[in-house]
């Protein structure tokens, strides 16, 4: 038998072992708490009916709230007619005139809410309406994105911006940013113009239309723009269109590389090209600017101008190339006397009239056709008399002849050369042979053309010629004519010079062929130019 104090002892450390193991059992059966969550959580604020709190089992609890409902999570505000949140799945479901208010940034209405509240993301369906101070849309369905703040519809939207409509098949609004990117079957309406494209960025705040993809833009004065890059704004009237993009304004056709309109004012660089289809002219260069409200077309770069014709057409090139309207430069009167054409009376201008036209070519201009060629430094073409006016040592080609003069007017008929004018030192040269070459020089010379060839030209003003005589018989030169005259007509016959008559005072030498080489018979400021025609229309393009 064991002592008191022993069996004192014994049972105290019995009992405290029972009760430690007794606390352990009763701990281990009650449920771990679950901590609270006071940043993704939602607070209800009010309601006007009923408040329910479900436990479905260990895990899920319910709250169930319906009768003007408002809740809170963040500065994020929900209204509805009846709420469900769900504490496993974290879900906040709401059915009835939802409506969430995201801060500053939008304002999200529909009639059924599925919210995701650790992720922040919405899904709404059944008249979904977004607001964001600017814009408004609308859709069958959304999702949008709390922390992004990024809306996403894939069932047809519809975006209203003040006067601006905007549909499309699928959508993604960035509400911080006000962009919104539009996907198939897009279309814009705005009283300025229409978009129709497969996407498109648009800011509702700025008004920017962005173009990303083959579109089509025609504006309120019909205006029509093919492009598949750039950024279009009705406010302000801005816009860039790159890739090769197309204007079709009226009768006038722009093309570039890139396009930009600012005001009224179109710039065009890389390969532009502008064409008048009632002029019948095309404009190509490196860089042109047009003003359309005046229709001044400037070009540089190499620019190229052509001249439209059924087979011959007419090719200018030169440093820089200008046209305007006659009316611009002389203004609408009855009759005028213009500077440029040397006192030729002009009929009244009309402003719509396809006459009323002029271009000016600047340095290194040279003129191509089949018929013939030239240069000179500077050009003046109207269109209501059709004459060329060439200025600063100009050279007119056509065949084996050339002519040259202080000034040079080349009339043209049914955009085909009709007559030539040369006035002060004029001189034609008309190749026969290697170094052997009819000349006449006078104060003026008058040249006259047949479909477009040389016919017959009259000089006078101490008038003198060169020419070599051939025998009919074998066309073998036997002599050289060198005579002075106050006026002398020469005739061509098959391009080629057939005769030379002698009108009065007629002085001058008939040299044996054998007496003098063809490289001593030259009259004085002799030159042949031949170096400086443009051979082919593709050397104006070089």
């Amino acid at each position: 038998m064991k002592p008191p104090a022993t069996r004192s002892i014994f049972k105290y450390f019995l009992t405290s072992a029972m009760l430690l193991l007794l606390a352990n059992i009763i701990h281990a059966q009650e449920p771990v708490p679950v901590p609270s969550d006071t940043v993704n959580s939602i607070k209800i604020v009010s309601n006007t009916r009923n408040l329910t709190m479900k436990r479905v089992d260990d895990s899920t609890n319910l709250t169930i709230v319906a009768g003007n409902v408002k809740a809170l999570q963040g500065n994020t505000i929900f209204y509805c007619d009846s709420a469900v949140d769900n504490s496993r799945t974290r879900i906040f479901e709401a059915w009835g005139n939802v409506r969430i208010v995201d801060g500053d940034t939008a304002t999200i209405s529909a009639r059924h809410l599925i919210y995701h509240r650790d992720k922040k993301v919405a899904y709404f369906d059944g008249n979904v309406k977004l607001t964001d101070g600017k814009g408004s849309l609308t859709t069958p369905d959304l999702e949008y994105d709390m922390y992004t703040n990024i809306g996403i519809y894939k069932n047809g939207g519809r975006v209203v911006n003040q006067k601006t409509v905007l549909t499309s098949q699928e959508g993604y609004y960035y509400a911080d940013l006000k962009d919104v990117y539009f996907k198939k079957d897009v279309f814009l309406k705005d009283p300025a113009y229409t978009i129709t494209t497969d996407s498109l960025l648009y800011n509702t705040q700025s008004g920017d239309a962005r173009i990303i993809a083959q579109t089509y833009i025609v504006d309120s004065s019909g205006r029509k723009i093919r492009t598949k890059e750039g950024f279009y704004n009705q406010r302000t009237g801005q816009a860039q269109f790159g890739r090769r993009s197309e204007i079709i304004d009226g009768k006038t056709r722009i093309t570039g590389d890139v396009i930009e309109l600012t005001d009224s004012i179109y710039r065009v660089t890389g390969n532009a090209i502008i064409s008048d289809t009632a002029q019948g002219t095309t404009i190509l260069g490196g860089l042109v600017f047009q003003d359309k409200r005046t229709e001044a077309v400037l070009a540089t770069r190499k620019p190229v101008m052509i001249v439209k014709q059924d087979k011959d057409s007419i090719y200018i090139a030169a440093d820089t190339l200008f046209t305007a309207k006659l009316t611009a430069l002389y203004g609408a009167r009855d009759s005028l006397t213009m500077d440029t054409l040397k006192g030729t009376k002009v009929a009244k201008l009309n402003d719509k009239d396809s006459t009323n036209r002029y271009f000016e070519a600047f340095h290194n201009v040279r003129i191509f056709n089949d018929s013939i060629q030239a240069t000179c430094d500077s050009m003046f073409y109207s269109f209501q008399d059709s004459t060329f006016r060439l200025y600063q040592d100009p050279v007119v080609w056509a065949n084996n002849s050339q002519i040259t003069g202080d000034t040079i007017y080349l009339h043209t008929k049914n955009r085909k050369a009709d007559r030539v004018e040369a006035f002060e030192r004029s001189f034609m040269v008309n190749k026969m042979d290697h170094e052997a070459y009819n000349q006449i020089k006078s104060t003026r010379m008058d040249g006259y053309f047949v479909n477009g060839n040389i016919d017959s030209v009259r000089a006078k003003g101490y008038a003198e010629c060169i020419y070599y005589i051939r025998d009919d018989a074998d066309s073998s030169y036997t002599g050289i004519n060198q005579s002075k005259c106050d006026i002398i007509d020469i005739y061509f016959q098959e391009q080629a010079l057939h005769k030379i008559a002698f009108r009065s005072q007629v002085t001058g030498t008939i040299w044996p062929i054998r007496q003098k080489s063809p490289a001593e018979m030259r009259l004085p400021n002799f030159r042949w130019l031949e170096e400086r025609r443009p051979k082919t229309k593709y050397e104006l393009f070089e």
